[in-house]
């Protein structure tokens, strides 16, 4: 399994979801606050859109990067308010989208960085911020309704791209971009061998990955190509040296990365003399 099929399954399962909403559904909130479940798919198009045109060297589609705000939530808000449409359109118009965006980054050339909303990034990284927010979405879609969306081995992505955005995360806090160490149980049902998920980058596709993690946000790689996981499945990311370390579940460190839940409300742990701030600041994207 690659980045890429694992963005696929992502993406499959959340299609199976929307298939099954009624038109009263489509248009009730979500979680992500001022959105109906409609508006989150009409942002995941507009982003697969830009996917794809970036992927194919065309100019990197200027819908969010031209829309009034001053960052990226306030400009995504406003693309979502201008293109507002019913949500049969909206669906049709993702499905397009996410397979016009897959199929174009598996083609891309893997080497080659593509242009992104913070600066470029290498194919595989993009697929990897592609199924994080896919999965952060599904959890703003999902949890309103009480839609069961179990976490799943493909969690890896979106840790490994939360401890590699770490340094640019310290880093918009005022704080050095210091290792920090996570150790991370999986869901039940991952593997330790990483298998799906993340399985194919742990070793040399991670030591060559591009110098961004979220969106290219500026991270650098210091232990972030150290990942692996051990005979009780932990995954492990970070040098074993860190004074810092960040331990707990995969799923709260990946929630809280994505800022659905409240670092303090989780069960992470945090020890070293970074390790609480890093949990504070963890991020999977560009601000």
């Amino acid at each position: 399994m690659t980045i890429f099929d694992d963005l696929a399954a992502e993406e499959e399962r959340l299609e199976g979801i929307l298939l099954g909403l009624d038109e009263a559904q489509w248009t009730s909130p979500s979680a992500a606050q001022g959105w109906t479940i409609a508006d989150v798919v009409l942002h995941l198009a507009q982003s697969e859109e830009g996917v794809e045109a970036t992927a194919a060297h065309r100019q990197l589609r200027a819908a969010l990067g031209a829309m009034a705000g001053d960052t990226m939530d306030d400009r995504a808000a406003e693309a979502v308010r201008l293109e507002r449409a019913a949500p049969a359109e909206v669906f049709a118009r993702w499905q397009r989208a996410r397979q016009a965006a897959l199929a174009a980054v598996r083609a891309a050339d893997p080497d080659q960085p593509l242009e992104w909303v913070a600066g470029p990034v290498k194919p595989a990284t993009l697929a990897t911020t592609r199924l994080a927010e896919h999965w952060a979405h599904g959890l703003d879609i999902t949890g309103p309704l009480g839609i069961e969306f179990p976490d799943t081995e493909r969690l890896r992505h979106v840790a490994w791209l939360a401890h590699r955005t770490l340094p640019y995360a310290l880093s918009l806090a005022g704080q050095p971009p210091v290792a920090v160490r996570c150790e991370l149980t999986p869901p039940d049902g991952a593997g330790a061998d990483g298998a799906g998920a993340g399985a194919d980058r742990a070793g040399a596709d991670r030591a060559g990955a591009d110098r961004a993690s979220a969106d290219s946000a500026g991270a650098d790689s210091a232990g972030a190509d150290r990942a692996g996981a051990d005979s009780s499945g932990t995954w492990r990311f970070g040098p074993p040296e860190a004074e810092s370390t960040i331990t707990g579940t995969a799923g709260d460190f990946c929630r809280v990365a994505a800022q659905r839940l409240d670092p303090a409300q989780s069960g992470l742990r945090a020890s070293g003399p970074y390790g609480a701030t890093a949990v504070r600041v963890l991020r999977t994207y560009a601000a």
